[in-house]
């Protein structure tokens, strides 16, 4: 605030001179005292402008929650982050989405509009030229003219007015290219995301038929120990339950894959996904990773933050218009009419009349209310700053809030990682008790069987790491393009 002030301050200091070169009577045959007035006026129309305030930049110094890197650590980039899982089809999905998504297609149109816009305010303080043919009757309608000529007009956009406007109209093209690379780190989100549903779901899927087997196998051995007296009814009852849950629980993978084919298709901007999508394929699994992006690369790459800014430089423009509505309008204007008399005078059939001269727009009743609107936008600019440091805190909350779940994820993983191993041990140390005649057909069934409950806790670890890697990276917000400069 203590700029607009300034301003405005700087201001009455020219709007003084003013008047004091009003007072000014030189004697000289022609006076002097209308062209210091206009040199005067112009030098204060210029000087008038409307400061951008000064964004906090204080990020903190680190993240609390990044693992430190180790050596050998891969550490992704966030322009192709989905690489790090090193899998050609889900870089062929990504790819193909980015050309033929919906969206992101809807999104670059908007920008090629904004664009256009963009070029279209800075050509409102550019002189015009139009060719116009019409007729016109004079007072009293004893003469009708058919007029043809040319006519141009020329605002210089001073007060601030220009700049103002380009903030405006640099702010409108900056929040399109950020809506653009927003929908494509979007869109490469929920592809890798359906991709890795579809994957977890496949493996899913293999798992449950060999829960399936294994507890068939438990059922059917319990029923011949039931025959034998060696167990009783309700352990056979409960194995019969276990099998029949199972058989319920293996149907749920084969939907949550069509889902996410279906998923995958509409992203894709497709009517039924590929049948190449649903064969059989090993699930991305992550390297060991290093997240160790600076806070800088937050605040240049989240689009919420960058939109934010834009607003900021778009309230900042919408107050320099209010702002130089207070002021006048200044301009040129001129003509060459070429006049025809179709009744009337008819000697002179043809009379061009070249005209040009300064164009004054002087707001006088309606000032009382521009100085509200003035009000309302400098309450707006300290609003959206406000909302930029809010942008600010709550994006490093939402990547430090992604970077605690990725790094528990990461730790499931790896227990889950031993669990399997340890389970896969039991399975082998069963069987081969039953083959040295040590143990029965049960014992190797329910080793089996919790060896197989073992990957099945593994797949889901992997999938939750997988689907937490991809929301820390959407948190950071992806690589965007550069923006344009603020006037």
């Amino acid at each position: 605030m203590g700029a607009a002030v300034n301003a405005y301050s700087r201001a009455g200091i020219i709007r003084a001179c003013i008047r004091c070169a009003s007072r000014l009577v030189i004697p000289t045959q022609f006076s002097l005292r209308p062209s210091l007035f206009a040199c005067t006026l112009a030098l204060a129309a210029c000087a008038m402008q409307t400061p951008l305030p000064e964004l906090p930049s204080a990020t903190p110094d680190g993240w609390r929650n990044a693992a430190a890197p180790a050596a050998g650590q891969l550490k992704p980039d966030l322009a192709d982050w989905w690489k790090a899982f090193n899998d050609p089809l889900l870089d062929a999905l990504i790819a193909s989405a980015l050309k033929d998504n919906l969206g992101v297609g809807m999104a670059g149109l908007r920008l090629r509009a904004a664009r256009r816009l963009e070029h279209h305010a800075h050509a409102d303080y550019w002189p015009n030229l139009n060719f116009r043919i019409y007729e016109e009757t004079a007072p009293g309608a004893s003469t009708g003219y058919f007029e043809m000529g040319f006519d141009s007009e020329w605002e210089f956009g001073f007060f601030g007015r220009a700049q103002a406007t380009s903030r405006v109209a640099t702010a409108d093209l900056n929040l399109a290219t950020i809506d653009e690379a927003a929908a494509r780190v979007s869109v490469c989100a929920e592809v890798a995301k359906n991709y890795i549903e579809l994957r977890a779901a496949q493996a899913r899927m293999h798992i449950a038929a060999e829960l399936i087997e294994a507890r068939r196998q438990r059922a059917e051995l319990m029923q011949v120990r039931l025959r034998t007296r060696l167990a009783a009814q309700i352990e056979a009852e409960h194995a019969q339950a276990e099998l029949q849950q199972a058989l319920g629980e293996g149907n749920e993978p084969l939907a949550s894959m069509h889902q996410a084919a279906a998923a995958l298709a509409v992203l894709l901007g497709r009517m039924e996904p590929d049948a190449a999508w649903l064969e059989d394929g090993a699930q991305p699994s992550l390297p060991e990773l290093a997240v160790s992006a600076a806070p800088a690369d937050l605040v240049r790459t989240r689009p919420e933050i960058r939109r934010a800014e834009q607003n900021v430089l778009r309230a900042a423009g919408e107050l320099g218009i209010a702002r130089a509505d207070l002021y006048p309008k200044l301009g040129l204007v001129g003509s060459l009419i070429s006049a025809t008399a179709l009744t009337g005078d008819l000697d002179h059939p043809n009379k061009a009349v070249p005209l040009v001269g300064p164009t004054v727009q002087l707001p006088l009743w309606d000032w009382g209310m521009r100085r509200d609107v003035v009000d309302a936008r400098e309450s707006a600019l300290a609003a959206s700053v406000l909302a930029y440091r809010e942008a600010v805190l709550e994006g490093v909350a939402d990547v430090e809030s992604s970077l605690a779940n990725f790094a528990d994820k990461t730790a499931r993983e790896k227990t889950a990682a031993a669990a399997t191993e340890l389970g896969e041990r039991g399975a082998a140390s069963a069987h081969t008790l039953k083959r040295l005649g040590l143990g029965d057909g049960l014992d190797e069934s329910q080793a089996q069987l919790a060896a197989a409950e073992m990957r099945l806790q593994q797949m889901n670890a992997r999938r939750e790491r997988a689907l937490a890697f991809i929301a820390l990276y959407k948190a950071f917000g992806g690589a965007l393009p550069p923006l344009e400069p603020a006037p």
